[in-house]
This record gives structure tokens, C-alpha cells and sequence, in this order.
């Protein structure tokens, strides 16, 4: 024992420090199945958690079969458990590691409905009760990993054993057998006959050779049933039970339910007991589940194919990929019908596995609970593509949140919208008069998957968008060696009737037709001068023309755009009122239409798409539009700003140029001129000019200032000149101050100064006083 515990402690530090380093399961299960199978009782082989209180509280039954159930369902729970520990000791841990809600579902349904879990997750560290669930304390910044990794290693543990006493291949199942009597209780077929006595053969091959021998072999016979021998009741201590059957009509039973007392029917007479609306929600358990024959490779998907020259047996996926290599290649392969269930029943339902992390998750939830991963589409679509077509009377899955209900509920009990009709199966017809050559056809289509082309020809890239395939083009395939079996002679066949073509493959094809085509007039255009927008309208106007559309934009375009000025030089404008109320009728520039240039006629048969009366009411509307904003601007004048709009092409900018132009003549001649400036004139009208002056020549902070200075040498009888006023309003922005300033009276003579002229004039009476004084 000293020996067992000292291995016990070496490896359970050891796993230890790899779990709590690393937080995988993986890379510590092979140290787990280790510790499963050291042969120490429960009691001395679990320090941290309860193992044999978890044990003999959750393994209640009568019998073995019920005992196993239960212990199944402990199983499942230490797995989510599991998980929390290693999603606390992960480098990586999850966003709300710190608190567990009740309300889940997957740990209502798991964790808290066995004794003892929520005390596993006090020991992760979660002692903080609240109202919604269970949390770590507020000062606790992170878990202590070293106690975690240790409680994980036993959950992981124990979950390890109770799956081998579950497959019936623990090493040592006497010491569950010790806590839990119902193990080995094991039951007995009870044979009967009208002629005879009871004849009762013990189900002692399922027993293991050591319990065999330890049981008194005692044989009955029917010649010397008469013969004196121990009573009945003093053979064994064994429980005899009848065979199972359905407890309805007595036949062969499929389904189980917990719910009515362990209860096993048939699958006839479980619809029918089952479709009473008090009974209609109770889940059923299958009385023998079948193993699934999964794939040798992957282990995840059925098998499809055996391989006798590898000794393989594959999934269709795996097959396909592990043949690939050269030497593999010419194999034949076997096809293999894996066996589905007949039924599934709700419980198996109820809960789903994640493809990424292995947790065990609820139906009606979509991303992992651990991973936080979106549910697999194959998940649930694999195993309810035949199943649920048998079991339709007495359960169906809702569309919007793939929940199973029970046949007669009408709503869904999660999402409680109604139940919709399903359509009856549609079997595939095939024609019988196809050939060999119409199949290799359709076997070389295949779908884009960026652009949704379906390409007829199995080349690598799209003949659409020019993009990779995403699986690499088949090659051809070596021919297999030829079946012994002779070549039976076929019926005469039918002369061959042409399929109608898919409308959809057809749609494609044309629209590929018409972009490949109007790709190449861009690029034409593009040689000769022509934008893509001209050859895409001209290609629309001249359907029924035999001009190219760049041989049409050169020589038809210019005439149509000569139409386009002249049907918006015959549209008259609307008189304008003046502030008198008399209408401008006699202005003759109001009387005219407005004059475009072909630029804006261009741009507005653009943007109208070929369309000549639009093109007439967008250019006239663009017009109104840049004669409003050159207005804004400051220019009344209409006519002008039609006439440079129309020289300008349509730019604003342009126009405002040609606008300003008589505006800067005078400025552009005495800048270009060798005379001096002249002085600036404070009574000049222009009061604009002569701001913009001394904001240049005497470098004011603002416009204001300039305004303000110019204000102040407007004023009538000012005794003070340009640059005194000038000096003050840099200083200074207040009227007052400025004026107070600019009008000192000097101590001596008493006469009105600057203020910058007066502390001159001290200065130089200062300096005659002192010479004076000297003399």
C-alpha cells in the first residue's frame, strides 16, 4: 500500500504541474488513466473531492443496469466540471471565468442536478453565494491554479473510472461494488413452462472468472427435478427478475422511460401511451444503444468504405484523401451501409457536444459554452436526416431554434412559435436512358464559391472571376482492374432526348456573354480616348446602329450634344419679379433661353443614361444651381454669369475667374507698373480698397482693426495723422481708449498730442532742461 500511494503521489504531482502550466486535458490523460488504474479504494485515492460520497449518493438503482444510469449521469457532470477546471487553469481564460449562473442550462441540467457539485466548485475557489449563481470573492484577482489543476486532476479522474466501470473494463470495479451493492446484483432470466418446473438459469456469463468460481455451480434437471436438494430460496442471494418485455402488449421492448416509473414499451406502444398530453413531454432513453462503426482515421464520421489491401475502414472523406497517394490509388474499396438507429428519442436530444472542445452543451443553445464556437450545422442535421423521418408522429424539431417537441404540442417550448408543416420526402428521378458520357458531364461541373458560376469545364480557375478553385482539379483517374464479373447485355436503349437547359446555368452563361463583351469595348475605348460612362451610354442609344460605340461617340455624339444646347436654347425662362411687382418683360436677356456648352450637354447625357429630354431639364437645373451660388458671391449680374459659365465649360471656378478679372485690372496695371504707390486716400468711396491696403502695407492684426482705423480717420477735425492712428489700433481695439490716447494735452505747453509724440516731447524738454542747467 505504501508503494501504491508513493506512485499515486509521483504521478499526481507530475500531472498536476502539466495541467496547471498548460490547462489541456489532453496532454495530462494519459497520466489520468494511469491513476484510474491503481488499485486503491476510493476513499484513499481522492484527498480533495469527496469521491466515494459522490459515488454512493449519485449511483442509487435496483439493479446493475439502473445503477449504471445513474452513474452515467455523475459522468456527465464531472466533464462540465472538468471543463471549469480547465478553463480556470488555461493560460487563455474565458471573458466571465469569475462566476457560474444557475440559470444555464447545461449546468442545471448537469451539474447542479447531482449531490455534491456545487461543493466541487467551492473548491475551484467559487465561495461567493449570490442571488443568480455562485462567484469568486471581489478581492480574488486570479484563481490559485496549483489548487484548481489538483481538484481538476480528480475530477478527471474519477470521471476516467466511473467511464471504464460503465464500458465494463475497469480493472478493479470491487471497489465501487463495496459502496454501491446493486452492482453486483445481477439478473436472472426466469424460463417457464407449462410441463415443467421453473427452470433458473443464472446469467452467469457475463460474470468475471474470478466470481465464477467463487459461485457453487448447482444445475437443475428435469429427471431429477424430484431429487432431494437445497430449497429455492437458499441457492443465492441473487434477485430473480423476469425477462424484459413491454409492460403493454408483452413484446419486444425498445424505449425506456424514467418518467413512468422505468416503464420499457415498444415503439408501437410507446406512441400511443406517450401521446397523451400529460405524458407527451416525457424523455425516453433507447433500452440498447448501438455503437456507432466510426471511421478508423478520423473516429468522428461513419464508415463507408473498407479497404481489404490497407485493412482500413474510412468515411467517404477519409477514404477519399487517404487514397489519393500513388500507392494507393488502384485499392478497391468495399461499400459499407452503416446501420442507423430506428428511433432517436428526445433525451438524446436534449444536449450536444462541441466539435472543437468536447463540451457537452444544451440544445437550444448555439455557441459553446467553453469555446464560445458557433454549433456545428452537422451536428444535429446528420443525425436527424433519417431518424426524425420515423419518429415524426411523436416528435418534431422546430425550425427557428432546432428544438425537439413532443408530436402533440402545437408550439415550440423554447421559442413557442407554431409548428410548420414539413413536406413530404422527394425521391430522385433519374432518367433512364442516361449514358455514361452524361454523367462524366455533369462529374465535371463544379460551383465558384466567390461568384456562384457554375463551370462546365474542370479547370482550376473560374471562368467568371479568374479565381482558384477551391479543391485542386481532378485528375484522371487510373482505370481499376476489370471485374470477373461478365458484362450482362443491356436492353436496346431509346434514342437519346435532349434535356432542357437550366435556366439558371442559361442566365449565366448570357450575362457572362454580355460582361466579357462589354469588358472589351471598355478597354477599346479606353485606347482610343473614350471614358468607360461614354461607351456604356453610347452602347445603350446606338442598340440598332451599326456604329461601333467609340465610332459612334466620335462622330455622332457631337451632333446629339448640338441638339441637346439647342432644346435648352428653346426653353424660355421665367420671367422674374422685380420689387416694383412689373415683370422683366422687356429685358431681352430674360427672353432668351439659356446657352450650354457641350461639356455640360455631355455631362448631363451622362448622368441621364442616354436620355435626351432628362439630359435638357438636369443641365438647365445645374445651370439655375451655379448662376444662384456666383450671386451669392456678389455678381447680380445674370446675363454676365450666363455668358462665363457657358466659356467656362460649366466650372464655377472657371466663371469666377473670368468675373474677377475686370475687378483686379487696375491692381494687375499698378503692379506691373515701375511708378511709385501712391499714397493711400482716406476719402476714397471704395472703402473695401482701402482696407485691403492698409491690411497689406501696415500689417493690421483683423479686418476690424483696419475698419476701426479707418473709421477713426474719417472723423471730422482730427488733429492726429495716418500712422499716429495706425500705431493706436495696433495697440489696442476700444474706441475710447484710442481716442483718449490719441489726444494727450501736454503739461507744458497745453497743447493736445499722440500719446507716442508726447513721451518724445519730454524727452527732448528733458534733455534741453538738463543742458541748461549744466550752463
Amino acid at each position: 500500500m505504501a508503494t501504491l500511494s508513493a506512485q499515486l503521489d509521483e504521478m499526481r504531482s507530475r500531472a498536476e504541474a502539466h495541467l496547471s502550466s498548460t490547462g489541456s486535458a489532453q496532454e495530462v490523460k494519459a497520466d489520468v488513466l494511469a491513476i484510474a488504474n491503481i488499485p486503491l479504494p476510493l476513499s484513499a485515492k481522492y484527498c480533495h473531492i469527496a469521491g466515494e460520497a459522490l459515488v454512493t449518493s449519485n449511483g442509487t438503482g435496483d439493479n446493475r443496469s439502473e445503477s449504471l444510469v445513474s452513474l452515467q449521469r455523475l459522468s456527465t457532470a464531472l466533464n462540465i466540471l472538468e471543463k471549469y477546471g480547465c478553463n480556470l487553469t488555461s493560460p487563455c481564460r474565458p471573458k466571465y471565468w469569475r462566476s457560474v449562473k444557475h440559470n444555464n442550462p447545461v449546468f442545471k441540467a448537469t451539474v447542479d442536478a447531482i449531490a455534491g457539485g456545487r461543493a466541487v466548485l467551492c473548491l475551484y475557489g467559487y465561495t461567493n453565494q449570490q442571488p443568480d449563481g455562485l462567484s469568486f470573492p471581489d478581492d480574488v484577482i486570479e484563481p490559485d491554479t496549483g489548487k484548481v489543476a489538483a481538484v481538476t486532476l480528480e475530477v478527471m479522474t474519477l470521471r476516467m473510472e466511473l467511464d471504464l466501470l460503465i464500458k465494463d473494463v475497469h480493472p478493479h470495479p470491487e471497489f465501487f461494488e463495496r459502496i454501491i451493492p446493486s452492482l453486483g446484483l445481477e439478473e436472472k432470466v426466469c424460463l417457464s413452462d407449462e410441463s415443467g418446473p421453473i427452470l433458473d438459469t443464472d446469467v452467469s456469463s457475463s460474470l468475471r472468472v474470478w466470481e465464477r468460481e467463487a459461485q457453487p455451480l448447482v444445475q437443475f434437471d428435469h429427471a431429477d427435478a424430484s431429487s432431494p436438494g437445497p430449497a429455492a430460496g437458499s441457492m443465492s442471494p441473487s434477485v430473480h427478475t423476469r425477462k424484459e418485455a413491454c409492460c403493454l402488449c408483452g413484446g419486444s421492448p425498445s424505449l425506456l422511460c424514467a418518467s413512468c416509473g422505468s416503464m420499457t414499451f415498444c415503439e408501437s406502444c410507446d406512441l400511443v401511451f406517450h401521446r397523451h398530453p400529460s405524458r407527451a413531454t416525457h424523455r425516453r432513453e433507447l433500452t440498447h444503444i448501438p455503437m456507432p462503426d466510426n471511421c478508423t482515421i478520423c473516429g468522428i464520421f461513419p464508415v463507408s468504405a473498407h479497404c481489404p489491401s490497407c485493412v482500413q475502414r474510412l468515411c467517404s472523406e477519409c477514404d477519399r484523401l487517404y487514397h489519393t497517394h500513388p500507392g494507393r490509388t488502384g485499392h478497391i474499396r468495399n461499400t459499407v451501409t452503416s446501420v442507423k438507429p430506428l428511433r432517436m428519442t428526445s433525451s438524446s436530444l436534449t444536449l450536444w457536444q462541441c466539435i472543437y472542445c468536447t463540451t457537452v452543451n444544451e440544445a437550444r443553445t448555439v455557441f459553446c459554452m467553453s469555446c464560445e464556437r458557433t454549433r456545428s450545422s452537422g451536428t444535429l442535421s446528420a443525425a436527424l436526416e433519417e431518424p426524425l423521418q420515423l419518429s415524426t408522429f411523436t416528435e418534431w424539431q422546430c425550425k427557428s431554434c432546432t428544438v425537439v417537441n413532443a408530436g402533440s404540442s402545437v408550439l415550440c417550448e423554447v421559442c413557442e412559435r407554431p409548428r410548420l408543416a414539413t413536406r413530404p420526402p422527394v425521391s430522385p428521378v433519374y432518367s433512364g436512358h442516361a449514358t455514361l458520357e452524361s454523367l462524366k458531364e455533369a462529374d465535371g461541373q463544379w460551383v465558384c464559391q466567390f461568384c456562384t458560376f457554375v463551370n462546365l469545364n474542370p479547370a482550376p480557375l473560374c471562368e467568371m472571376c479568374d479565381l482558384p478553385r477551391p479543391e485542386p482539379a481532378p485528375t484522371p483517374r487510373k482505370l481499376l482492374p476489370q471485374s470477373p464479373i461478365k458484362d450482362v447485355p443491356l436492353s436496346p436503349i431509346k434514342p437519346k432526348v435532349t434535356l432542357a437547359e437550366d435556366p439558371d446555368v442559361k442566365r449565366q452563361k448570357l450575362m457572362r456573354e454580355q460582361g466579357l463583351k462589354l469588358v472589351q469595348l471598355i478597354r477599346e475605348g479606353e485606347r482610343n480616348g473614350v471614358s468607360p460612362e461614354e461607351v456604356y451610354t453610347s452602347l445603350r442609344v446606338s442598340a440598332g446602329s451599326s456604329f461601333a460605340p467609340c465610332d459612334w461617340v466620335r462622330l455622332e455624339l457631337p451632333h446629339l450634344l448640338d441638339e441637346i444646347c439647342a432644346m435648352a436654347a428653346s426653353v424660355q425662362q421665367q420671367p422674374t419679379v422685380g420689387r416694383s411687382g412689373s415683370h422683366g418683360d422687356g429685358n431681352p436677356e430674360m427672353s432668351q433661353g439659356v446657352q450650354l456648352s457641350r461639356a455640360e450637354a455631355k455631362q448631363a447625357w451622362l448622368a441621364a443614361g442616354g436620355d435626351t429630354e432628362k439630359a435638357v431639364k438636369l443641365a438647365l437645373q445645374d445651370r439655375r444651381g451655379k448662376v444662384k451660388e456666383l450671386h451669392s458671391l456678389g455678381f447680380s449680374d445674370v446675363a454676365k454669369c450666363e455668358e462665363v459659365l457657358r466659356l467656362s465649360g460649366g466650372e464655377v471656378r472657371g466663371a469666377l475667374a473670368l468675373l474677377q478679372r475686370p475687378l483686379l485690372e487696375s491692381f494687375h496695371q499698378r503692379m506691373w507698373s515701375d511708378q511709385p504707390l501712391p499714397s493711400i486716400d482716406i476719402r476714397d468711396p471704395d472703402k473695401q480698397k482701402v482696407c485691403r491696403r492698409l491690411l497689406a502695407v501696415y500689417d493690421l492684426p483683423s479686418w476690424g482693426r483696419c475698419e476701426l482705423a479707418l473709421s477713426l480717420l474719417q472723423d471730422p477735425d482730427v488733429p492726429y495723422t495716418l500712422e499716429d492712428v495706425v500705431q493706436a489700433v495696433k495697440e489696442s481695439h476700444d474706441r475710447d481708449f484710442i481716442r483718449r490716447v490719441l489726444a494727450k494735452e501736454c503739461p507744458i505747453c497745453l497743447s493736445v498730442f499722440p500719446h507716442s509724440k508726447i513721451n518724445g516731447r519730454k524727452q527732448t524738454l528733458d534733455i534741453f532742461h538738463r543742458a541748461t542747467v549744466k550752463y
